[in-house]
């Protein structure tokens, strides 16, 4: 159980570091076995080099040696990454996310030479982001088939809707994780081994519970805990406006956070939006 983690921010745009801290000890006390910093979720395509590694840092300081931390390093500049990854390395984190470049389309050749060469750059073991819905393509089998043989590639967050894929990929010697929380079921039966969430930020420990279930064996428990998390996925993640927006918004309502503000170009939820995530979060008892 692992989630992309948000980042907060103070008044002035700047990076909320102890906020950011809280957002982890948070995470790390409410059912998360690690921490995705600077992903999608924590709004990677708007922070610095320098501002990347001073998340990390407060991170790992928030959470010592209790959970696994997870660095971001995806960008769509081949360069950037390997920059990412570097710092990344240098400050001690245990793996990192290398999503496919987003914009460029580089296709399956081009792909693997991203993935090589941030995945040679440290001995850092990478997780892979296969996320079309985000980057415009999907990585390739070849270039799963080509990446697997990389010494440091390890895992794959999958974020395709595709569940049936992961038997493949476990197959291939991929660990796979969902990356979408409503498919996370699917996804584990399956052969996939967690999820990768984004409502974990509010319903941390019911969803471990509910992995947990279904890797026991209990699937009738896990299918009844899946039904009553439902509603849950959906307020987070089912709206036009989701992602870091609902997640800071539901860590405002926690208590975590005392603002939901996010960086341009997204838009903190308004009202109305704020008032349908609560009432849903009530509903499931989780406020």
């Amino acid at each position: 159980m692992l989630t992309a983690m948000a980042t907060a921010f103070n008044a002035d745009g700047s990076v909320d570091l102890d906020g950011t801290a809280r957002i982890a000890a948070h995470l790390v006390d409410n059912g998360n076995d690690g921490v995705v910093v600077s992903g999608t979720t924590g709004e990677s395509p708007t922070t610095t080099v320098p501002e990347d590694g001073d998340i990390l840092r407060a991170v790992k300081d928030a959470v010592g040696d209790r959970a696994t931390v997870i660095a971001g390093v995806g960008t769509n500049s081949t360069a950037h990454s390997v920059e990412l990854a570097e710092q990344a390395a240098k400050i001690g984190v245990d793996g990192v996310l290398l999503v496919t470049p987003y914009y460029n389309k580089p296709g399956p050749a081009g792909n693997l030479k991203h993935f090589t060469e941030v995945a040679t750059a440290t001995d850092l073991p990478v997780m892979l982001y296969d996320v079309p819905g985000r980057t415009g393509q999907a990585i390739a089998w070849e270039t799963y088939e080509a990446a697997i043989a990389l010494e440091t590639v390890t895992s794959v967050k999958h974020a395709t809707g595709d569940p049936v894929a992961a038997t493949a990929l476990v197959e291939l010697g991929y660990d796979v994780y969902s990356g979408d929380d409503a498919l996370v079921l699917g996804y584990l039966a399956h052969g996939a081994c967690g999820l990768v969430s984004v409502v974990g930020h509010v319903a941390g420990r019911q969803i471990h519970a509910m992995i947990d279930q279904f890797l026991a064996g209990d699937h009738d428990g896990a299918l009844t805990s899946y039904r009553t998390l439902s509603p849950v996925f959906t307020a987070v993640m089912g709206v036009p406006n989701y992602g870091a927006t609902t997640a800071k918004a539901a860590l405002q309502l926690l208590g975590v956070l005392d603002n939901r503000r996010v960086r341009g170009p997204l838009a903190e939820l308004d009202d109305d939006e704020h008032a349908a995530l609560e009432a849903a979060l009530r509903a499931a008892d989780l406020l």
